[in-house]
């Protein structure tokens, strides 16, 4: 969608223009202005005084907020016609529909990919970083980008992006950026100190406009931080409910062809049976494999009390199913990651247990030594300490290894 808009003299500040886009093009929510500066090979430079702007042609970027409550419109970038005088707005680029992208099943990674994949490109960009590879190779110059060729590119990483993680980290985005340079070396900046720092910036920004589409084509992901009004106080400075322990699955979409009413009669079915004397296993297995999108929004978007989520989802609190529902979120075994985890602090655990020896009964000295004795002979520690834990009566119950499962305050801490 382009949008011409004529303005009757230039604006006196940065401040007048952003007056005069709201006003003309009924603009909401907190945005920041770029422009494309020729310069510098039309990089993006944030718009700080308005005497920076180009005197005969200036491109502006509109670069919305995450924190703003604004949807996203379909115009996130400003195109300046002949002058300032007479600028127009476009889309940043061709997205897809986003609702094709969201995925109703789990993800399948499990960590973040080293080095990152970068995808392929529609096939025009492709031939022309072909050749701008080759070029680059032979003479060490860069290809020259147009604005069709970089929001293509920027399209399909936010998409590859977003299908392992939703808020990649600062480093996550700049491994990215740099995978995109490694691979295409006809991309990297002159001037730049790593070669990639403008594409880091706008691989950032692209994020959040894509999720800002996600967001209206109803992504639970992203959905849950979404700004609501309301006349009572609301904290502003609340922190983002994202992925921060190793989640993969964190606030997935709902199966097909399935909504809260759907899900929660499921939900009141998978509740029933817990109820029976003689469970199902696999009918229970069925059913929280069905409902763990209901269950994850509830326990992040809500935070509820644990004794909540026991009443709710008393399936959840059995052996089996706590295994499952770590494998669901993380794509990892919960008894490996622990066994890898108790494994790499054992040789902690044993300076505590010997500096604490005095408070244990007698049988801790005997057990000590004959640890000593079979890591002589180079035996599995780990056993040996699961075998100590057992019998001074520290029996670990598993239940309580989830991190999902631990509580602050009394509240389930997602």
């Amino acid at each position: 969608m382009t949008r011409k808009l004529a303005l009757a003299e230039v604006p006196e500040s940065v401040e007048h223009l952003e007056n005069s886009l709201r006003e003309k093009l009924q603009l909401q929510g907190s945005f920041t202005i770029q422009y494309e500066d020729p310069d510098f090979n039309n990089a993006l430079c944030n718009l700080m005084d308005i005497h920076e702007l180009p005197p005969e042609r200036a491109v502006l970027h509109i670069l919305w907020e995450e924190s703003s409550e604004h949807p996203h419109k379909e115009s996130d970038a400003l195109v300046s016609g002949s002058s300032l005088d007479t600028p127009s707005t476009s889309t940043g680029g061709a997205f897809q529909n986003p609702s094709a992208f969201i995925r109703s099943y789990l993800r399948s990674v499990s960590e973040w990919p080293s080095p990152f994949t970068i995808p392929a490109f529609s096939y025009d960009v492709e031939l022309k970083l072909r050749k701008g590879n080759d070029e680059y190779e032979n003479t060490k110059k860069v290809v020259s980008i147009t604005r069709d060729m970089k929001m293509d590119i920027l399209d399909k990483i936010a998409q590859a992006v977003f299908e392992v993680k939703a808020y990649p980290d600062q480093d996550q985005i700049e491994s990215v950026a740099s995978a995109l340079v490694t691979k295409h070396p006809c991309l990297q900046e002159p001037g730049s100190g790593s070669g990639y720092d403008g594409w880091k910036m706008s691989i950032k920004y692209k994020l959040g406009n894509y999720r800002s589409k996600l967001r209206q084509a109803g992504c639970n992901e992203v959905s849950i931080n979404r700004k609501r009004k309301s006349n009572e106080d609301v904290d502003t400075n609340s922190s983002l409910k994202r992925a921060k322990r190793g989640e993969i699955n964190y606030v997935p979409d709902y199966p097909d062809s399935h909504s809260d009413d759907s899900l929660e009669e499921e939900r009141l079915a998978l509740l029933e049976e817990s109820q029976k004397r003689r469970m199902d296993p696999v009918l229970i297995k069925q059913k929280m494999e069905l409902t763990f999108s209901l269950r994850r929004k509830e326990i992040v978007e809500v935070e509820p009390m644990v004794t909540e989520v026991m009443e709710r989802w008393p399936a959840l609190f059995n052996e089996a199913e706590i295994r499952e529902e770590f494998h669901r979120i993380t794509n990892k075994d919960l008894m490996d990651s622990f066994r890898a985890g108790l494994n790499q602090h054992t040789s902690r655990l044993l300076q505590l247990y010997r500096a604490k020896r005095t408070t244990f009964p007698a049988e801790m000295d005997q057990l000590l030594n004959r640890l000593d004795e079979e890591v002589k002979f180079k035996m599995n520690n780990l056993i040996i300490l699961f075998f100590v834990v057992d019998l001074i009566g520290c029996l670990v119950s598993v239940p309580l290894l989830v991190p999902w499962i631990f509580c602050s305050r009394g509240r389930w801490v997602p």
